[in-house]
């Protein structure tokens, strides 16, 4: 589910914090923030507060649709949820999420449950 600021929670708070890329800058506000489109967070220093989301990882039909949050997460965690060559349409048969867009990890993958996701 996407939020008025065009992001889903899991977007930002899947993302690693080592893996923050700035989208904002000195003094932004949390609202400022949000309107670029981007996540915040400032309970962390010495790191982005303001930065750019996960992005929506699936690019072929997943549970329970392309753009669902659980099929958003950092590519290194991803668990293979099928073989090499898997059809988008026999991963979807086992209910897990894909996407080819990254290479040299798994296509096919387990999704993880929202209930741990926030902005």
């Amino acid at each position: 589910m996407q939020s008025q600021w065009g992001r889903a929670p899991c977007q930002c708070s899947r993302l690693k914090v080592s893996n923050r890329k700035n989208c904002g800058y000195l003094h932004i506000s949390r609202d400022q923030c949000f309107e670029k489109g981007c996540c915040f967070n400032s309970s962390i220093p010495g790191v982005p507060w303001c930065f750019y989301p996960l992005p929506l990882q699936a690019s072929e039909p997943c549970l329970p649709g392309p753009d669902s949050e659980q099929c958003v997460m950092e590519v290194s965690d991803r668990k293979n949820c099928g073989f090499p060559g898997i059809t988008p349409k026999d991963c979807a048969s086992r209910n897990c999420c894909f996407s080819n867009a990254v290479p040299q990890v798994p296509w096919c993958f387990f999704p993880k449950p929202v209930r741990d996701c926030y902005y």
